[in-house]
């Protein structure tokens, strides 16, 4: 009987958000343990079967590292930014469009969904330029350096028209995060900004950043399970927002402000977060939204409880 609460539950969710689009960023991490992926790739399938437009969107810098190591280099990394010389370019492209793509798309594929892999480059999906000299402090020494990132792009401009005509058609694209310029140099793109970029053009209904952490945690190391853009920004700004989740929360706010309804960060290690997220009020990860969606969701709650 609990399993039919749990049905009856998710059925004003299944009405609301059918034929919407949620763009799904999945982090390298996970795309890296077999089981979890499985897990996942379940869970996506199953909101496409019940109507959701699903695009992936995939990271792999853990995949890449480990491939730079066994081919004799380690990465340069700073401020968790990957300098990506030629060497590692040819590293992503093997790894980020071969080894990833495909191991999703397999996994998806056994669970009875049917999915395309892509990248950026493909139809020119992304609109990018290579990144310029950019100047960094370093926290320990107060001092700046210039520093080139060699072929790391960023995005310019989106066009989903490609990617409508898969979702219309119910296929499931899974996108790895290389673009090229203009001049048709490819550039290796950071997956967040990538997935919140396309969630914006797309106009979602929802932004997911799944990861290997349960959301954004206060001074307290509590989780925040609800933060405003304006409070994002200022937990960034006071650093209580640091490290590897500021790029997830930029994301997030680039998501947001671009139209996309709500924005999530969640745990993907965690059973099922996903459709604990999306089939139930209460969630189970951090979720950001602007002041009018705030109210909105103030007002389910009321509802719910």
């Amino acid at each position: 009987m609990n399993d039919v609460g749990v049905l009856k539950q998710a059925i004003p969710y299944i009405q609301r958000y059918r034929d919407a689009t949620f763009v799904i960023k999945l982090g390298g991490d996970l795309a890296a343990m077999h089981e979890t992926l499985s897990s996942i790739c379940e869970d996506m399938t199953l909101l496409s079967l019940v109507g959701i437009r699903i695009v992936i969107v995939h990271g792999g810098g853990p995949q890449a590292t480990a491939l730079s190591e066994k081919l004799g280099w380690k990465p340069e990394i700073v401020e968790g930014r990957r300098i990506t010389g030629e060497k590692d370019l040819d590293v992503a492209k093997m790894v980020f469009a071969g080894k990833i793509n495909v191991e999703i798309l397999s996994a998806l594929q056994h669970c009875g969904a049917k999915a395309v892999g892509l990248s950026g480059v493909d139809a020119g999906i992304l609109q990018t330029k290579k990144r310029e000299v950019t100047r960094i402090k370093d926290p320990a020494t107060g001092l700046e350096r210039q520093i080139d990132f060699g072929f790391v792009g960023d995005v310019t401009g989106v066009d989903p028209s490609l990617l409508v005509d898969l979702i219309e058609k119910r296929y499931i694209p899974v996108i790895s995060s290389l673009g090229s310029d203009p001049g048709g140099m490819i550039l290796n793109i950071n997956a967040d900004t990538v997935g919140g970029e396309i969630a914006r053009a797309l106009k979602a209904a929802k932004y997911i950043s799944l990861t290997n952490v349960d959301g954004v945690l206060g001074p307290d190391k509590r989780l925040i399970s609800t933060l405003t853009v304006a409070q994002a920004e200022l937990d960034m700004a006071r650093g209580i927002i640091a490290g590897g989740m500021i790029p997830k929360v930029r994301a997030c706010l680039l998501a947001v402000q671009g139209g996309v309804h709500r924005a999530h960060i969640l745990n993907g290690t965690s059973a099922h977060a996903l459709l604990s997220e999306i089939f139930t009020s209460r969630g189970t990860g951090t979720m950001i939204i602007d002041n009018m969606e705030k109210d909105v969701y103030a007002r389910e709650l009321g509802q719910d409880g």
